[in-house]
């Protein structure tokens, strides 16, 4: 689908080259081949296909052809409760147009598009800083909903008067490992986007400062900053995933351990009554107490004598 700002195509008509002298920006959404080739046989600029832009080394994501700027990234256009997946995104920059293609629904797209439609014709560059600041916006969004969900698992996992069973205990903040290695795995994609968002900032502020204006460059600048904000910002996120996962199998840990030792005591209790019962079981005839008239109490008494004994020592080791 080809979208065109400020003012949309009379349907039917096949886009040529006096179609560029009223439009700023033209978005390729999915597009077809038809669609590519109309495009690049009016505007001379190359669509590079969604294999392209998914490419990751710096020579490619950034490069200068024909006096204009080609630059693609990873981003993420998914909402709050949605699986955060970077979908490749690529914009061709010149002085008279702008030119994006991407692949996936973006609400930040949406967003610029209704401002670009009631604009008489803005400048392309403009229009580029403008979607930069909505997806830097956008992620920031997501960082603050990230934030919440950190902050929701840290009060489960520290809260100071619950008490639950073990086995339910060990399943809820096994569920809440997962999700916060679910957090992380999306801190390190928004992580990304953002660096990828500050180098073509940097990129355009670099090799367009011959045409650029210097609000225009200024802007610019201040997405950088904000970028660089936000990285500091995601970087603590991860790094507080980190402290979340280690106190959670921490206090896995502490839970099985005073299962073990519960289980260890009453072994240790339980092997010199055992003891005694199998002696005095054994029925042979020399045994004397078998003819004493409290020979059964006796053995009782034997018994509750030998497993408190260990009992007592460990309450004096303060053990238990």
């Amino acid at each position: 689908m080809l979208n065109v700002y400020p003012r949309a195509l009379t349907e039917g008509l096949s886009l040529s080259s006096r179609d560029l002298a009223h439009q700023t920006w033209f978005d390729l959404v999915d597009p077809t081949e038809a669609e590519r080739s109309a495009f690049e046989r009016a505007s001379g600029l190359r669509v590079p296909s969604k294999n392209e832009l998914g490419e990751i080394e710096a020579t490619s994501r950034l490069q200068i052809k024909n006096d204009a700027l080609y630059m693609t990234a990873p981003m993420i256009f998914a909402a709050e409760n949605e699986p955060w997946l970077p979908t490749p995104v690529g914009f061709a920059l010149s002085k008279q147009l702008l030119m994006t293609v991407r692949f996936a629904k973006s609400v930040a797209f949406d967003t610029v598009a209704k401002e670009m439609s009631a604009a008489e014709k803005p400048d392309p560059t403009a229009v580029f800083v403008r979607l930069l600041e909505e997806l830097v916006d956008h992620l920031a969004d997501l960082l603050e909903s990230a934030s919440h969900d950190l902050d929701d698992a840290s009060h489960t996992i520290f809260r100071p008067d619950y008490e639950k069973q073990l086995s339910q205990e060990t399943a809820m903040l096994r569920r809440l490992m997962i999700s916060t290695g679910r957090t992380s795995e999306r801190m390190a994609r928004i992580h990304y986007t953002l660096v990828c968002l500050d180098r073509i900032a940097k990129f355009t502020t670099d090799r367009a400062h011959d045409w650029l204006k210097p609000d225009m460059t200024a802007r610019l600048q201040s997405i950088s900053s904000d970028v660089a904000s936000l990285v500091h910002f995601s970087e603590g996120l991860v790094s507080r995933v980190q402290f979340l996962q280690d106190a959670t199998v921490g206090i896995i840990s502490s839970d099985q351990n005073d299962v073990i030792k519960v289980l260890t005591i009453a072994s240790v209790v339980g092997i010199p009554p055992v003891l005694i019962a199998g002696i005095y079981g054994m029925n042979f005839k020399n045994i004397h107490e078998y003819d004493w008239a409290w020979g059964y109490q006796w053995g009782l008494v034997l018994i509750v004598i030998s497993a408190l004994l260990p009992l007592i020592w460990f309450k004096w080791k303060n053990w238990i």
